[in-house]
């Protein structure tokens, strides 16, 4: 039997509770499942990429030890299908909130097949508790000085507030 190996992509600034469903969701749908982080300096990330990778790692320890051995976590700074490729990932994991998100994705699927025809998209729908949050809108609510202790792991919470200034 083919293992399948799956790469769940984004920027995870910070790591949201709808990412930690997204990716409970997906190790149940691979053997492997790479959480890649992305650089992108484009977007100006709040937290550095050491601290983002940490973050999620200390996310994972609330999960049941038997799916978080098959989560990876890594850093990448190159198009999305070439590291995709360097991971021999089989398909890309993508989570959606909204029908404003699929406008977005389907315009990726289309460009990532012409550059890589072989590794499929699958979307997984984010549980109705979680579909209103957004890394953007946590942090935003923080330098606000609202309650984010539902919206993002606990072990989240002070480095978020701390990072803005509370």
């Amino acid at each position: 039997m083919t293992s399948l190996t799956g790469l769940y992509p984004g920027t995870f600034d910070p790591i949201t509770l709808g990412h930690t469903d997204i990716i409970r969701r997906a190790v149940k749908l691979v053997d492997t499942l790479i959480i890649g982080v992305a650089i992108n300096e484009d977007k100006g990330p709040l937290f550095d990429l050491d601290e983002r990778v940490e973050m999620i790692k200390e996310a994972l320890d609330g999960m049941d030890e038997g799916q978080r051995a098959n989560i990876v976590v890594k850093p990448f700074d190159d198009l999305l299908m070439s590291f995709a490729e360097d991971c021999k990932a089989d398909v890309i994991i993508r989570g959606l909130r909204a029908v404003s998100d699929f406008e977005y994705e389907f315009q990726m699927v289309g460009m990532n097949s012409f550059l890589n025809e072989e590794i499929e998209t699958v979307f997984l729908m984010a549980d109705a508790r979680y579909q209103a949050i957004a890394s953007k809108l946590v942090k935003e609510i923080a330098r606000l000085g609202g309650d984010i202790s539902s919206f993002v792991p606990d072990t989240v919470v002070p480095k978020l507030l701390k990072k803005v200034g509370r």
